[in-house]
């Protein structure tokens, strides 16, 4: 694999300094908003201090993918990928932002993450084990780790700060933080594009066990929009189809490999991370190219 050079941070002198994600550099220009996928990586909810060579750029090709195919359930809030269309004061950093930005409408983001699951796996599966139920969701007896479940669930979370972990929270929750028709909305709005979305990677070898979406309210029409990232790797899991085995951990097209190495270091989850070793960037590199190369065939 060619050496390419990592993007960590991003600093423009003559634009005021971006709003840092985990993983995006968000610069805020009046309506809209250009976002920067970085080659970061986060685990744990802790960015750890080496990235991932193309990883930003995967990431930013296959929310553009998804944008696109989701567009008849919910509206989004993506505007264009192409340097061209974004202010004058960026052109002369094309060669940075080409492949891993995005020009966006700015919303006011809801307060929380909504995630689907179709299959058992991660913190559902502990959560399956201790309770018979996930997120107070309660589901059949016998399940295996990693079975299919027979309808997705909708598991949102409370959004956290940087080295915090999110939250499960019942719907009943949910629904007194955003509003009974917001909460039903995004609720029905996630489940729909999951399912869509399951149909297309399937298609493609890709088994897509759960994912988080997040929304936002398009402050000058107030509709509902679809916003951050969409369907990737770092949001999602992906399982190779062709090897699935329910009744254990899958092999992944995700950041669970770096999960699963952290783990086996037995590092606390706590900041300072550790730094990755080369051949765990190096496979992790190779993952996030598979899953867009199946997805898209670039």
């Amino acid at each position: 694999m060619e050496k390419e050079e990592v993007l960590m941070v991003t600093d423009f002198p003559e634009i005021p300094s971006p709003k840092r994600g985990k993983v995006r550099d968000i610069y805020d220009l009046g309506d809209n908003l250009l976002i920067i996928a970085t080659d970061r990586i986060s685990a744990f909810d802790v960015v750890l201090p080496n990235g991932i060579p193309k990883k930003g750029k995967v990431l930013n090709q296959i929310s553009k993918y998804w944008f696109e195919k989701t567009k008849d359930i919910i509206p989004n809030h993506l505007i264009s990928i192409e340097v061209d269309d974004y202010p004058g004061v960026f052109q002369k950093y094309k060669d940075v932002l080409e492949g891993r930005s995005m020009l966006v409408k700015k919303t006011k983001p809801l307060p929380v993450e909504c995630i689907v699951r179709g299959y058992i796996s991660g913190s559902g599966w502990k959560d399956y084990q201790k309770s018979g139920a996930i997120c107070g969701i309660p589901l059949p007896k016998g399940l295996l780790e990693s079975s299919k479940l027979e309808n997705p669930i909708f598991t949102p979370s409370t959004k956290a700060e940087e080295g915090i972990h999110d939250e499960n929270i019942p719907f009943e929750r949910t629904i007194e933080i955003l509003g009974g028709d917001l909460a039903a909305s995004v609720k029905t709005k996630s489940i729909a594009i999951y399912l869509m979305a399951r149909r297309v990677a399937e298609e493609k070898g890709i088994i897509i066990a759960d994912t988080k979406f997040e929304f936002g309210i398009d402050e000058h029409s107030g509709e509902l929009i679809l916003i951050d990232e969409l369907l990737t790797p770092d949001s999602s899991r992906f399982w190779p189809k062709d090897e699935y085995a329910p009744g254990g951990p899958q092999k992944s097209f995700d950041k669970q490999f770096v999960r699963d190495y952290l783990i086996s270091i037995d590092w606390n989850k706590r900041p300072p991370a550790p730094s990755l070793p080369p051949d765990i960037v190096e496979k992790t590199t190779e993952k996030y190219l598979e899953a867009l190369r199946r997805l898209t065939g670039s």
